[in-house]
């Protein structure tokens, strides 16, 4: 891996997305979105005066190709940093690569949380981020009793972990804890909704990702579920929303620290480059948005350092804030991940989200969720800096 500011050379950006399998409409809207704070980038002068260039591959859905394809971008395509993934799986499978090599991953979405690597800018919410506010404004509209449902894989996992802990220090009630794989059928899907129907719970957690989102609201909507309670999601965006027939997410909620619907400056700015560059139709959500700003901190610590070291980025991200489409955001130096902006989303009739609840500022991440009760959960700005960074 060269320093990435020798002679003329090309500052080497490598994108880690799917353009196939179930994952990969979302990962699309990843991949424009770091293409396009790239363009923005390069439009401002460059990285550090050098011209960025993003190089991608397919990377299927699959974590072991996510891995050997960062070996390749940093070993044969002298990839300066790396940024992109989505799934969990995806994620620890780059995460000893970019260690090996003494290189960075800007990873691109929310998770888990429970995980720190010196090689890893976590770019988007963890727990107290989204599961908090979720399960806040679930209880106190009346869902205590909860089923959980989830593609099988670390994030659903942990997210409903966290979950059951909340709900039960309000005396709730988990009426069933149920996961699918992720290419999941219709038939082991129905059969998890038909259950549903038999137990009548007051809420659906749901973190099932990829193609068989589309397929549990579908089922769910035939049995005639979607009416009578509600479906709350950390990971139905408007990205899946969109892949689903008019109208059927309907009235759910989704926590998120993005939606397309905020009314900003700087998202009505990103609303409409993105529109622009990729097609009026398109919709952004917020794991776009994540990489989309992750994209450019990186980039713009890079060239503030001059280097392409972690700790010297990462000194320069921690000293430094960012004008995020979601609002004003910055890295958290004792953890490495964000102080972002949580919001609860409800799915209106044209498939866009109306905001029925946001934090007034942004909160400091809790990766380790070391306050964990719903009475812990409260605003804690981050400490004003001298300088800002922005689009």
């Amino acid at each position: 891996m060269s320093s990435g500011f020798d002679g003329e050379r090309p500052f080497v950006v490598g994108a880690l997305y799917s353009q196939s399998g179930p994952t990969a409409f979302v990962e699309r809207t990843q991949l424009n979105a770091t293409r396009l704070a790239i363009e923005e980038i390069n439009a401002a002068g460059g990285v550090g005066g050098r011209a960025a260039v993003c190089v991608t591959y397919d990377a299927q859905s699959d974590p072991a190709r996510f891995a050997a394809i960062a070996e390749r971008l940093l070993d044969e395509d002298g990839a300066d940093l790396l940024v992109g993934c989505y799934m969990t799986n995806t994620r620890q499978a780059v995460v000893p690569v970019v260690e090996r090599r003494g290189s960075i991953l800007a990873y691109a979405a929310p998770y888990e949380g429970f995980e720190y690597s010196p090689n890893v800018i976590y770019g988007g919410a963890v727990p107290n981020q989204h599961i908090l506010l979720l399960a806040r404004h679930l209880i106190a509209n009346g869902g205590k009793r909860v089923y959980l449902v989830g593609t099988r894989y670390t994030f659903p996992i942990e997210s409903n972990r966290v979950m059951m802990t909340l709900v039960a220090e309000q005396k709730g009630q988990i009426l069933a804890e149920r996961y699918v794989p992720l290419e999941a059928q219709r038939r082991e899907l129905d059969q998890i909704v038909q259950d549903i129907r038999r137990k009548k719970p007051d809420v659906v957690f749901c973190t099932v990702v990829g193609e068989a989102a589309t397929a549990f609201y579908e089922l769910c909507a035939e049995a005639g579920l979607t009416s009578e309670l509600t479906i709350a999601s950390l990971t139905i965006t408007e990205a899946e929303v969109a892949a689903m027939p008019p109208r059927l997410a309907e009235g759910h909620l989704t926590a998120a620290t993005y939606f397309q619907s905020i009314d900003s400056p700087a998202n009505r700015r990103f609303v409409r480059s993105y529109q622009a560059r990729f097609g009026v139709h398109e919709r952004l959500n917020a794991m776009a948005e994540t990489a989309y700003s992750v994209t450019h901190m990186a980039l713009a610590a890079a060239g503030r350092a001059r280097s392409v070291e972690p700790r010297a980025i990462r000194a320069e991200l921690a000293a430094s804030t960012f004008a995020a489409p979601q609002g004003e955001i910055r890295l958290d130096p004792e953890n490495g991940h964000c102080y972002l902006w949580p919001r609860i989303g409800r799915v209106g009739a044209d498939g866009q989200f109306r905001i029925v609840e946001e934090s007034p500022q942004a909160i400091k991440p809790d990766p380790y969720l070391i306050h964990h009760t719903l009475g812990d959960w409260a605003p804690d700005p981050a400490p004003p800096l001298a300088k800002a960074s922005g689009i």
